[in-house]
């Protein structure tokens, strides 16, 4: 452990509209259909993350479970497996974010028990949301599908920090592409969704996503778990 352009309002159950974004993010979002989330928590939460990437569903969940907190933002909602699964210390205040409305949507119904709100955005754009809203932020299987570099992924970072409350927590998990143990079958999924554009990590390192978290937070911390880097970032 190392210590160290156009969004939609914040709304409710209202119809989204369209976010505008450039072709390669939004191409990194654009394969969760609803009939590709039917498998989600099978073959992202379960089978790839413990036998390509070597970081079961259960270390991820520990991070929530330990930094979660009210109002919370996720950014990256998938189907809203850790959510769910997760013990929130208070009843929650949450907002579900994403650029895939389809996601959005799967999520909200999943957890409508807690009453989320849901916003579509791009989080490298301005965010719709005041400063200091949120005191914990997800950013959970997000950085390996953003376009670029970890410098260019880190305008995530600071867009996301800005509406962090002081001393509030940013944290999640992303799949590196370099300078992290693969197994062939890890190697082999890099392969197939680098090249049809659903990750961008290739050049994704510790080294370049420890600066990131260094030059971005006051205190961050940042574990490698297999291919994952388990990183917390406090305001």
């Amino acid at each position: 452990m190392k210590s160290g352009p156009a969004t939609t309002a914040w709304r409710g159950q209202d119809p989204l509209p369209a976010v505008a974004t450039d072709e390669r993010t939004a191409q990194g979002a654009a394969l969760y259909s609803r009939r590709v989330l039917l498998f989600y928590d099978f073959f992202v939460v379960w089978f790839s993350s413990r036998f390509a990437w070597k970081c079961p569903a259960a270390c991820i969940l520990s991070l929530y479970n330990e930094h979660l907190a009210s109002p919370h933002l996720e950014v990256g909602v998938g189907t809203g497996y850790f959510l769910d699964h997760s013990h929130w210390p208070s009843p929650p205040d949450l907002t579900l974010a994403d650029l895939n409305p389809a996601p959005l949507e799967v999520t909200a119904r999943r957890l409508a028990r807690h009453r989320p709100r849901t916003c579509l955005l791009n989080v490298l754009e301005p965010l719709p949301f005041p400063g200091a809203a949120f005191a914990s932020i997800g950013l959970n299987h997000v950085l390996h599908c953003l376009p670029g570099t970890m410098a260019d992924k880190a305008a995530a970072f600071r867009r996301l920090k800005a509406v962090l409350r002081p001393g509030g927590a940013l944290f999640g998990a992303t799949v590196l592409g370099q300078g992290v143990p693969r197994n062939g079958l890890a190697r082999l999924l890099m392969r197939i969704y680098n090249a049809r554009g659903v990750f961008s990590n290739r050049a994704d390192t510790p080294e370049a996503l420890e600066a990131v978290l260094r030059d971005t937070f006051a205190t961050y911390k940042l574990e490698l778990q297999g291919c994952v880097a388990l990183f917390l970032g406090r305001s």
